[in-house]
């Protein structure tokens, strides 16, 4: 017996693809915009770098200073694609390595309305297994006009720098859904 339900039966969940650029360049570099724009379509918004200064983890493979900023993709797309994202993802950060260190860290994510999402190739107790060693990771909920981090978000989320970033998304979002 066959419990799913049918095609067109439910609504599609919508949702903004997000990028948490990690990187010691602290500008959106026209070669590395062209890699991405090739994997995930145009941007529809790039955000301001904040000095990544949370903690030392990935100095000893991309150096130091290091900074991360927020940037979408135009267009609405659906959460199940969050796997296939991530593998692009890791494809990209390896033609930005060097020697088998990494030069950028892309974060790859989506924003629906209640909440963001990253994809990690690392289980934790918090995190849902979404297929093809892939987790899905819930950092920041959004409810009553703002975004909340959950307990174990990444202090730099914790402490609210991409908030106006994740607002601006939020409402290329809603904007797109009126569509």
């Amino acid at each position: 017996m066959n419990l799913l339900p049918t095609s067109g039966s439910l609504p599609e969940p919508f949702c903004k693809t997000i990028l948490a650029l990690l990187t010691p360049v602290p500008e959106w570099e026209p070669a590395l915009c062209a890699d991405l724009e090739g994997a995930f379509g145009s941007f529809d918004y790039r955000g301001k770098f904040f000095h990544f200064d949370v903690t030392d983890y990935y100095a000893a493979e991309m150096g130091n200073p290091l900074y991360r900023a927020i940037g979408s993709f135009q267009g609405l797309g659906s959460p199940q694609d969050l796997v296939e994202w991530k593998w692009r993802a890791r494809v990209l950060e390896g033609r930005w390595s060097r020697n088998g260190l990494r030069l950028r860290n892309f974060d790859i994510g989506y924003l629906d309305a209640d909440k963001l999402v990253l994809a990690s190739f690392k289980r934790g107790p918090c995190k849902l297994y979404l297929g093809k060693g892939v987790w899905g990771d819930m950092i920041m909920g959004y409810s009553k006009g703002g975004f909340s981090p959950t307990g174990w978000a990444f202090a730099d989320f914790r402490e609210g720098r991409y908030n106006g970033s994740l607002m601006t998304i939020r409402e290329k979002m809603k904007a797109g859904m009126r569509k």
